[in-house]
């Protein structure tokens, strides 16, 4: 059974660092908004030794990287880890991680998108549950900030069961500054590409980053879980549709009972009958209940899910689907 962090609180002290891109990409606007967000939520934050280090990738050197997640982990101050934004190298990090330090003083680690390498290898190596949700960055984005903190804080302060519910509108808009119009989307709701009920592990996260694990000794079993998707609008329907194909063809997706997939960026060109053709063709996803349209990934609002959690999953067609998040 996976370790769950201890929870956080008013008064927790969170550290931010960089695993993938530099915190020095993040504008001085968007960490003054992060940080008055955070301290209205009563938290206290510090930054890793080496976040604003940027090389001609925005990044920097593993050994730095690794010296942030590792003095995160090992500093009895610090409650939990948060991730300053996403990127392209996290799994570059994988060798090197003392996953005994981790497994020895487990936190809650949140961020999303490139961070999917690092979390799911966490949940692989150590059998800590981690937290797909909330960039340090996110935290300074306006548009449905207040979606996105109820989710936070329904996952990492509490830890009772709760259930997803769909947003009333969205954007994929996120660098405005404060007073700008986002371009908010009417939400249509959840699509169910195929019924069916499952519960199991949460595994996966941003599908082109979980890709990366395969044939790799940091990737997740399989065995009872429900598989996350979400892809940025980098990713083109052809794109997901060979990433999602060279997982289904990995030893154990039979152990997969359900797919939860987040919602695409209008970039992407991804529709509901792309999609609907892109899972009913695929044998390997027969009889397994796929939602789609969720409140993860690249759009805004965002939910907060445990990457070694348990979900449970009801897709229904003629009815209320429902979504619910056991243990976290």
């Amino acid at each position: 059974m996976p370790i769950i962090p201890r929870k956080l609180q008013p008064g927790s002290h969170l550290r931010v660092i960089a695993p993938s891109r530099s915190l020095a990409i993040i504008s001085q606007d968007v960490r003054a908004a992060a940080e008055r967000t955070l301290g209205e939520m009563g938290l206290t934050l510090s930054f890793g030794r080496h976040t604003e280090e940027s090389d001609a990738f925005a990044s920097s050197s593993s050994t730095s990287r690794l010296d942030d997640l590792h003095e995160a982990f090992d500093d009895a101050a610090v409650d939990g880890v948060l991730t300053a934004i996403g990127g392209f190298n996290s799994n570059q990090l994988l060798p090197g991680v003392d996953w005994a330090l981790l497994r020895s003083k487990p936190k809650p680690l949140c961020g999303f998108s490139d961070i999917t390498a690092l979390q799911n290898a966490i949940l692989a190596r150590s059998g800590i549950v981690t937290y797909s949700g909330p960039h340090y960055s996110t935290f300074g984005i306006r548009r449905g900030l207040g979606a996105t903190l109820r989710a936070f804080t329904e996952c990492l302060f509490d830890d009772a069961p709760f259930r997803l519910t769909a947003a009333g509108s969205w954007t994929d808009d996120p660098w405005l500054p404060d007073g700008a119009d986002a371009r908010l989307e009417p939400n249509e709701g959840w699509w169910v590409i195929q019924e069916g009920a499952a519960t199991g592990m949460a595994v996966g996260g941003n599908l082109g980053t979980f890709r990366l694990l395969n044939g790799t000794p940091y990737k997740p079993g399989l065995a009872d879980t429900i598989l996350l998707a979400e892809e940025d609008n980098s990713e083109q329907p052809y794109d997901i549709d060979r990433s999602l194909v060279a997982i289904s063809q990995q030893p154990g997706f039979d152990g997969i009972r359900g797919l939860l997939i987040g919602r695409f960026q209008k970039g992407s060109g991804m529709s509901r009958e792309l999609l609907q053709q892109m899972i009913t063709t695929k044998p390997a996803l027969a009889g397994r209940p796929v939602i789609a349209n969720v409140d993860f990934g690249h759009t805004y609002p965002m939910v907060t899910l445990p990457i070694g959690g348990t979900l449970a999953m009801t897709a229904d067609a003629g009815g209320p689907s429902q979504v619910t998040v056991i243990r976290h």
